[in-house]
C-alpha cells in the first residue's frame, strides 16, 4: 500500500490505544542502539583494547585505548541512528477490525491484521526491558511459523491497556471495555516443578551418566573424559535448567477472554488464549510421575507451527491428575475425562491402549509407560481417517484417526477390529459434521 494513496488515512495521535495512531516507547532507540553496541564489544571491541606483551600477557595500552576510541566512534554513531530509525518507522493503529502496523521511512511497509485470525496474544518482559518498565506485545496469529506480529517495545502500563484492548475487539466487544475479571486456577509450586522435572527417566540416566565419567575421569587420571562430560552436561542444562527457569512461577487463571498464563524466571510471560482457539488437549502422565499423581496438560492451537507450537503448547507443566483433568472441563466446558467409558482395543504393544467418547469430545489413551490422553471437541475434527498396516491387515486390525492442526496431540484409537474401527470412524464423522454445523466460529466470542 502506498502511503501517498488517497486510500491511506493513518488517524491521528489519540491516548486510547483503540483510537488514533501510535508509536513504540521512546526508550526503544536507546535500548537498541545499546544492544548494537554490546554486541560490537563482545565479538570485536573486547580484542581491540587488548594487546599482547613481551610476557604473551594480555594488556591495555594507551594505543590500544586509541584504536578503541577511534573505531568504536563510528559504530556507536551507527547504532544511534539504527536505534532511532527503528523507532521512528513504526506506527500502529486499529482500522475497524483489524490491527494496522506501518514499518518503514523511506519505503513504508504496512501491515493489516484481522483480528479474527488472532489466535493468542502475549505481553512479554525480557529482563533487560523489565528494569526499563517496558515489555513487548506478541500476537500470535493463524497461519503458519512466521505468522507473528510484534510490538517491541511499549511501557507495561500501554502494553498491558493494548493487550485488553486487542482482545475485546476480537471478541466483539468495544476496544474501550475494561478488562475481564480472573479466577486464579492453579500456580505451579518450585519444588514440584523441580521435582518433576528431575524424575525423568533421561534426566536420572544422563545424571547417572554424568557422575560415572567424572568419577572415572578423576580415578584414571584421564582429561579426555571431559569430551564426553560436556554433551551430557549440555543435555542436563537443556532437560532440566531451561524449563525450570521458563516455567518458574507458572499460574494459571481463568477468566471470560480466555486462559491466561504467567510464568517466566528471567522472561516473564503473560499468554493469553482466547476462547474456542484451543483444538485439542493432551494430559500426559509418565511412569514415575504416575507415583506422585502427577500429570503434565498441552495443547495444539490453530495456526501456530515450529517453534511458536513448541512454546505455547503448555497449559500446565505438572499438576496433580485431578487439577490436569479439571483443565479439561476448563477447555472443554461440561466433559468430566474421568466419567467418559472407554473400550479398549486388541493391541499387545499397548495393552492401555482404548477410546471412548462423549457428547462433545472424542478421547484416546495409550502408552503404558507413559500414559496419554487426547482429546479433541468433535466441532474442532479437522477430518476422520482410518489406516491400516500389513501387520495390522492380517490380524484384521486398523487404527482410527481423528486429525487436528499440527501440534503435540495426535488422536488415534489404535488396533481396532476392522469392522469395529469403520463403524466407529463413521459415528466420529457424523458427530463432528453435527457438531460443526451446531457450534457457532470461535471469531467474535463474546456475541
Amino acid at each position: 500500500m502506498n502511503p501517498s494513496s488517497p486510500a491511506f488515512h493513518p488517524p491521528q495521535h489519540n491516548p486510547w490505544l483503540t483510537h488514533g495512531v501510535h508509536r513504540l516507547h521512546w526508550a526503544t532507540a536507546p535500548l537498541r542502539s545499546f544492544m548494537i553496541v554490546v554486541i560490537y564489544f563482545v565479538l570485536f571491541g573486547f580484542s581491540l583494547l587488548l594487546t599482547r606483551n613481551d610476557e604473551d600477557r594480555l594488556v591495555m595500552t594507551p594505543g590500544t585505548v586509541l584504536l578503541f576510541l577511534i573505531v568504536s566512534a563510528p559504530v556507536v554513531a551507527v547504532a544511534v541512528g539504527v536505534g532511532l530509525w527503528t523507532w521512528w518507522a513504526v506506527r500502529f493503529w486499529i482500522d475497524g477490525d483489524d490491527l494496522v502496523v506501518d514499518s518503514g521511512i523511506v519505503r513504508s511497509r504496512i501491515r493489516r491484521i484481522p483480528l479474527s485470525r488472532m489466535q493468542g496474544v502475549d505481553v512479554v518482559r525480557p529482563l533487560i526491558s523489565r528494569a526499563l518498565s517496558l515489555a513487548e506485545v506478541r500476537l500470535e496469529l493463524a497461519g503458519g511459523t512466521s505468522a507473528e506480529i510484534t510490538l517491541r517495545y511499549l511501557s507495561d502500563r500501554r502494553a498491558q491497556q493494548l493487550r485488553a484492548e486487542l482482545l475485546a475487539l476480537a471478541a466483539g466487544l468495544p476496544g474501550r471495555t475494561p478488562e475481564a475479571p480472573e479466577r486464579p486456577f492453579y500456580r505451579v509450586p518450585f519444588l514440584t516443578l523441580f521435582a518433576s522435572l528431575v524424575f525423568k527417566i533421561p534426566v536420572i540416566i544422563a545424571c547417572c551418566a554424568f557422575v560415572a565419567l567424572i568419577g572415572f575421569g578423576i580415578w584414571a587420571g584421564e582429561l579426555a573424559v571431559v569430551a564426553a562430560v560436556v554433551p551430557v552436561l549440555l543435555g542436563l542444562l537443556r532437560g532440566v535448567v531451561a524449563p525450570m527457569v521458563m516455567y518458574t512461577d507458572f499460574r494459571c487463571s481463568i477468566s471470560p477472554d480466555g486462559l491466561r498464563l504467567r510464568y517466566g524466571l528471567f522472561e516473564t510471560r503473560l499468554q493469553t488464549l482466547p476462547p474456542g482457539r484451543i483444538q485439542a488437549v493432551r494430559v500426559v502422565e509418565p511412569r514415575l510421575w504416575r507415583t506422585y499423581g502427577w500429570a503434565r496438560v498441552e495443547v495444539t492451537v490453530a495456526g501456530y507451527g515450529g517453534e511458536r507450537q513448541a512454546l505455547s503448547s503448555t497449559l500446565l507443566p505438572v499438576a496433580p491428575r485431578a487439577v490436569a483433568f479439571a483443565m479439561i472441563s476448563e477447555v472443554f466446558p461440561g466433559v468430566a475425562l474421568a466419567e467418559i467409558p472407554f473400550k479398549e482395543g486388541r493391541s499387545r504393544l499397548e495393552p492401555e491402549a482404548a477410546a471412548g467418547s462423549s457428547r462433545d469430545v472424542f478421547v484416546t489413551r495409550r502408552g503404558a509407560f507413559c500414559r496419554t490422553w487426547d482429546v479433541v471437541a468433535f466441532a474442532r475434527a479437522q477430518s476422520v481417517r482410518l489406516t491400516s498396516t500389513p501387520l495390522q491387515r492380517l490380524q484384521g486390525l486398523a487404527t482410527v484417526h481423528v486429525d487436528v492442526p499440527p501440534g503435540p496431540v495426535h488422536v488415534s484409537a489404535v488396533d481396532r477390529d476392522l469392522a469395529e474401527a469403520r463403524e466407529l470412524g463413521e459415528d466420529t464423522l457424523r458427530r463432528s459434521l453435527n457438531a460443526q454445523a451446531r457450534s457457532g466460529s470461535p471469531e467474535r466470542w463474546a456475541r
